[in-house]
């Protein structure tokens, strides 16, 4: 039920202005020019209506107060309709429900339901649940009513369907037949597209069969190859390890030597018998220092070297491997074209076969050596350098050992002449020993470092090439269990030499896969399994298109139905109330709704698609024959494809026929129609905007007992004239304008003062 209307800035209505509807009948009342029929253009406003004209504007801001000379214009205007939902007249859990609609002078529209922001496709969903629309029969202005019968007979048949409701099932029909003709394409599309696939299918197996001999040597080299890269894996953790927990207490150790040494050496700098000796001691320990640090730097040197040594005997290893397979000896193409040349002389085929085996020996042997000689020549460099280093590692030590027989001799002279700094000096020497000492063993685990860091190195790049060989077989390695893991070599020589064996068995089994081309037939499985799944999918999805189909063909045949039964019914239900609206309307009298037929509908023509339907045109025959439908054969669904007639016949005359009646007569007609047509399918609350306004009194008479007939179904509001419809209201709404240009409300409720009276 309407509960009530608050207006404020829209059109007249300057000030906020609020309408209750305590009464199921509710007159607006008032003058010419005063701003009454703005009360039912601002229903059409917050239901939505999006014709400006229609609310008697060219624009949107024409809805606004514009302002007089006495108040200001405003700058936006709204509209708010409060609806009574405990009976669920919505879907929507409120015991009230309020529609707001806004407008602003630079056009633009918000819409709100309870108070939060929606869209305006929200507003006209909820509304339609209850039979409502912006514009739609329900509002009835008095240009609008003589409209039903003035149409022809198409437009009165979709303004009485879309009054019964049946609109819905008109769109939903058209919706399914839209798409029973996409799906159509669709199933051809599918069939074609299963048919240009079908050879490659057929192709694709017999290359899959081919590569199941190379799936085969790539399982087989993908478990040798996870074993090697764990164990590899497992050896570089266990010697980083070991040597990290060897290194940091040598480590500590320096760093309390060092803080020892420097204790040392302040006692002796502060000692008051320095003298030259003291400083040549110092000078003599700076010089031991600086070429500890050179012996150093050129330990490192010579392990950076050997770490380059040993990658090019591995590529010359590889090299010399490639050598002794006959697979891959090359033959340039000028010795193959004297080979052709020389053969050509010959008449015997035996000479033949000899010059060809010759020159097969002759290539067997002949070695391309250019890359190994340079690679033996680089590490011959290498070694040189490495000599030369450890040469100059020799004389450092000899310089280091002369320092320290110098130092010693100093040391020894100073402890005689300075007996007070003779134990810091003692100290320092231990400390100095300790210090060299330390040092040594942590060149040598830089070394191992190194060595470690190489072999990781080498790990990491067949890490890579497993995943370019293998692809995703190769992850997941490091938390594979291998048997016997605990057996890996300690020692480093004795590690090497089964590392180098299972990296030639690594080698040889990745030659084979290539042979066979492994990754290729990885690639081509795959595109086999891929176009067997995309097969099996068409096929269910033709499968499902089909059975949509047959659901959609199903759908159809029972809206027609269903539309066809409830348009005839609602029919027989218009013409009941029609029948009696008009006798009451002209005390008798025949008057009623008749189906028009029209030819038979077999085919449809020039159907189009929507968007969706990427604008299809077809001339398909006969869709309507595939639904088998019985009553179309005896010309039902031709009636309904028609168009509706209008007959009448008054009492005491012989008048039959809309273009017989007066002007009278038709409005009397066409208001007996349209209350016909709401009593049959209510809604909520109709607004009548001077329906009555060409009625003379006696008829006034009869309009009014039609209106409390009606107001037993929908909640009325009258905006009118006529003394009589006003005395059949229980609230009275009075409006005026004064000087200002203000629309302004008075109400009188004659139920509450009859129930006072009382």
């Amino acid at each position: 039920m309407l509960k009530s209307l608050e207006i404020a800035g829209f059109k007249s209505f300057a000030k906020k202005t609020e309408l209750h509807f305590k009464s199921r009948v509710t007159a607006i009342v008032g003058p010419n020019g005063s701003g009454k029929s703005n009360v039912a253009e601002a229903f059409r406003f917050a239901l939505g209506e999006q014709s400006i004209k229609s609310m008697r504007g060219k624009r949107g801001e024409d809805l606004i107060w514009n302002g007089s000379t006495e108040i200001g214009r405003s700058n936006r205007a709204n509209v708010k309709l409060v609806f009574d939902n405990s009976k669920n007249l919505f879907s929507l859990d409120f015991e009230e429900i309020v529609i707001e609609r806004v407008v602003n002078r630079d056009g633009g529209n918000e819409y709100y339901l309870n108070g939060s922001l929606v869209r305006l496709k929200d507003i006209f969903e909820l509304l339609s649940q209850a039979h409502i629309g912006a514009s739609g029969h329900h509002i009835i202005s008095q240009g609008e009513a003589d409209r039903i019968l003035s149409a022809n007979i198409k437009e009165r048949k979709e303004m009485i369907e879309d009054a019964l409701g049946l609109k819905i099932y008109q769109y939903k029909r058209e919706e399914s037949e839209r798409k029973l003709l996409k799906t159509e394409e669709n199933i051809k599309q599918v069939e074609s597209l299963r048919r240009e696939i079908a050879p490659h299918i057929k192709f694709l197996k017999k290359q899959a069969e081919k590569v199941e001999k190379a799936e085969e040597l790539r399982v087989k080299l993908s478990k040798f190859y996870r074993e090697y890269l764990k164990r590899e894996q497992v050896y570089i953790e266990s010697q980083n390890n070991s040597i990290k927990k060897e290194k940091e207490p040598i480590v500590g150790q320096l760093k309390d030597l060092n803080k020892k040494m420097e204790e040392a050496k302040e006692i002796l700098i502060a000692s008051e018998s320095k003298d030259q000796k003291s400083e040549e001691l110092l000078n003599t320990e700076n010089e031991i220092k600086k070429e500890r640090e050179n012996k150093d730097n050129l330990y490192r040197e010579v392990g950076k070297i050997e770490g380059e040594i040993n990658v090019n005997k591995r590529n010359i290893e590889k090299i010399e491997t490639d050598q002794r397979s006959e697979e891959n000896k090359t033959i340039p193409l000028k010795e193959v074209e004297e080979l052709e040349k020389e053969v050509s002389t010959y008449l015997e085929i035996t000479k033949i076969i000899e010059k060809i085996r010759n020159f097969i020996i002759s290539h067997r042997s002949k070695l391309d050596n250019k890359h190994l000689d340079r690679l033996n020549e680089e590490n011959d460099s290498l070694i040189k350098i490495k000599v030369e280093l450890e040469d100059k590692i020799m004389k450092v030590e000899e310089s280091l050992s002369e320092l320290s027989s110098k130092y010693q001799k100093i040391k020894e002279s100073i402890e005689k002449e300075k007996d007070s700094s003779r134990e810091a000096e003692k100290t320092m020497f231990k400390i100095s020993g300790e210090q060299s000492n330390l040092r040594n063993r942590l060149n040598i685990l830089e070394m191992e470092t190194r060595r470690v860091s190489s072999l990781e190195e080498d790990w990491k790049r067949e890490i890579k090439e497993g995943g370019v060989l293998l692809g995703t077989a190769i992850l997941g390695f490091e938390n594979d269990e291998i048997p016997n893991l605990e057996e890996v070599p300690a020692s480093a020589e004795s590690y090497g030499v089964a590392r180098e064996e299972k990296r030639r068995e690594l080698e040889k089994m990745k030659i084979r896969l290539e042979e066979l081309g492994g990754g290729e037939g990885v690639e081509v499985m795959k595109e086999y399994k891929d176009s067997i799944e995309r097969d099996e999918f068409l096929l269910k999805e033709l499968e499902d298109l089909k059975n949509s189909a047959k659901s959609l063909e199903q759908l159809i045949k029972e809206l027609l139905l269903k539309l066809d039964v409830e348009f005839k019914q609602g029919i027989e239900k218009i013409n009941k109330s029609f029948h009696e609206f008009f006798s009451l309307m002209f005390g008798g009298g025949e008057a009623k709704l008749e189906i028009v037929k029209s030819k038979k509908v077999r085919k449809y023509e020039n159907l189009e698609m929507d968007e969706d339907g990427e604008s299809i045109r077809t001339n398909k025959s006969s869709m309507l024959d595939a639904l088998d439908l019985p009553s179309f054969e005896d010309g039902d669904f031709g009636e309904a494809m028609g168009g509706i007639d209008i007959s009448v016949s008054l009492p005491r005359k012989r008048t039959k026929g809309l273009e017989m009646l007066s002007g009278g007569e038709r409005a009397l007609t066409s208001i007996a129609l349209l209350f016909a047509v709401s009593a049959v399918n209510p809604p909520p609350f109709i607004i009548l905007d001077e329906t009555d306004a060409a009625l003379d009194e006696a008829n006034s008479k009869k309009y009014g007992d039609m209106i409390e007939s009606l107001s037993k179904v929908s909640q009325l509001i009258l905006i009118t004239h006529n003394r009589e419809t006003m005395s059949r209201a229980g609230v009275i709404y009075g409006v005026t304008m004064g000087r200002d240009g203000v629309s302004r409300l008075l109400s009188i409720a004659f139920d509450e003062a009859v129930a006072v009276a009382k």
